[in-house]
């Protein structure tokens, strides 16, 4: 069993969010920017849905203090033990690190720490924490993605770190991180480590890794692929044991970045994301649009291609991120697609949405259902788009509830208990939408707006937490 557990106070929360502000992307090969919604509350939040959810209100909006001179998005949000993780997203490209909140009054959260704020010319997408007891250390460790910036895709010139990678701290006292160790990706990649899943299999302490689009550059020396394990038992001493070739997926593909399927349309193949399932013994590879690809990593030094998604000839691919459900049974599969006009005539118009997939044989899975905000099945004409960024980005299940961060649609929560009939039960979205992550933990959810900093939402005050109906369940 995996030991990393969290209890995470869940069931029947619901929730939307919206941010403000533009920014770049989490590049997706398509490099669009990312808006945020229309103003239209006026400032004030709007909560919808189920009578369990009427209680529900924005109790915190805590915008990002500026360390270096210049303001930071945010990036993807975490919580362990009452305290609240926010990366920083590249937008001033000024190393912004990863932000550490008491929330001990979720009303008032407290910045009491900054970590992995030097590493120049690189932003902090993810961060994960856990308890880790291993002969080399035992506390909390916290791993922190590095990605670099850089001239070419960025346009930018000043100090810059050679390596991307994971840097791991011990944060047992969030108020005194200490860092232990930097896992690099190599100097020639000008990426480095966009997304990452922290795991333990065999009482060892696993990072699964993006070598981020690793193959988009073997042009330029790069000859490491997407996919990297390392063993991060000793945190100051991380070791690669593997690096995965994605080629073994057959069907034709070469592994290259730009490809053609077996249906004839162009595709893009880059590794953004990665989870593992709680025993740690299979892994979910988001690879765009090569779908969502699972590998038995057992043998970590030997992963092996079991199955994965693929995509009808209309749908435009761009597997971004994944969660589990029921057991591990059912797939969760978000598309970022930035793309809602698509030059491919062939392809579907609208926003990317949600995917389901039945995934008790792994090595066939089988699509159950689709879920879509009505603001991404808007049918955009030529030169008639709205501000904002209606595609789905990342999911978070908790028992039978999915909790969607969705940009300018804000936080979604969708009943999953029939998983072939997602039912949206819940939303919290607020003027000029923007949101990145979204974290359930205690009695509050958090929520990463990339323009208005750390948002807190909770039953009010007023409301009995007892009566609130929330589950205690194992999140990994």
């Amino acid at each position: 069993m995996n030991k990393f557990t969290s209890k995470l106070l869940t069931g029947t929360l619901v929730l939307s969010l919206a941010g403000g502000g533009i920014a770049l992307a989490c590049d997706s090969g398509q490099m669009n920017s990312m808006e945020a919604g229309e103003s239209t509350f006026g400032g004030i939040p709007l909560v919808e849905g189920s009578k369990n959810f009427k209680h529900l209100k924005e109790v915190a909006a805590v915008p990002l203090k500026e360390i270096k001179g210049s303001p930071a998005t945010t990036a993807d949000v975490y919580a362990y033990k009452g305290f609240a993780y926010l990366g920083t997203h590249r937008g001033k490209m000024t190393n912004e690190g990863v932000r550490i909140f008491d929330m001990k009054d979720p009303s008032n959260p407290k910045e009491v720490a900054v970590i992995a704020n030097d590493i120049p010319g690189t932003w902090q997408e993810k961060v994960i924490v856990q308890s880790v007891s291993t002969p080399s250390f035992k506390g909390d460790l916290a791993a922190v993605s590095v990605q670099r910036v850089d001239k070419e895709r960025y346009g930018y010139e000043g100090e810059t770190s050679e390596n991307g990678g994971v840097v791991l701290y011990d944060v047992t006292d969030p108020k005194n991180p200490k860092k232990l160790g930097f896992w690099k990706t190599p100097s020639e990649l000008p990426t480095g480590t966009h997304e990452f899943w922290l795991t333990e299999q065999n009482n060892r302490v696993l990072v699964l890794a993006t070598n981020y689009m690793a193959h988009r550059y073997k042009d330029k020396g790069v000859d490491v692929h997407d996919f990297s394990i390392v063993d991060v038992t000793d945190p100051s001493n991380p070791k690669e044991l593997s690096n995965w070739d994605p080629t073994e997926v057959g069907d034709g593909f070469n592994g290259d970045y730009q490809y053609q399927d077996e249906n004839g349309a162009q595709r893009t193949a880059f590794l953004h994301s990665v989870i593992a399932d709680q025993t740690g013994k299979y892994a979910y590879l988001s690879y765009w649009d090569l779908g969502t690809v699972i590998l038995n990593i057992e043998d970590p030094a030997n992963p092996k291609f079991v199955g994965r998604t693929k995509f009808e000839r209309h749908v435009q691919g761009a597997a971004h991120s994944a969660a589990l459900a029921h057991g591990g049974n059912i797939l969760i599969e978000t598309r970022e697609n930035f793309n809602p006009d698509p030059n491919d005539p062939a392809f579907e118009r609208g926003w990317g949405y949600v995917r389901i997939y039945d995934i008790k044989d792994k090595s066939n899975p089988v699509l159950l259902s689709t879920f879509r905000t009505l603001n991404s099945m808007v049918q955009i004409k030529a030169g008639e788009r709205k501000p904002g960024s209606y595609t789905v980005h990342d999911p978070k299940v908790r028992g039978n509830t999915l909790y969607l961060s969705h940009y300018a649609d804000g936080i979604r929560m969708v009943d999953l208990t029939d998983p072939a009939n997602p039912v949206e039960v819940g939303s919290y979205v607020s003027d000029k939408a923007n949101v990145w992550g979204v974290f359930v933990d205690r009695n509050y959810i958090l929520a990463s707006d990339m323009g208005q900093g750390l948002k807190v939402l909770q039953k009010n005050a007023d409301f009995n937490a007892n009566k609130m109906n929330l589950q205690s369940v194992l999140m990994k």
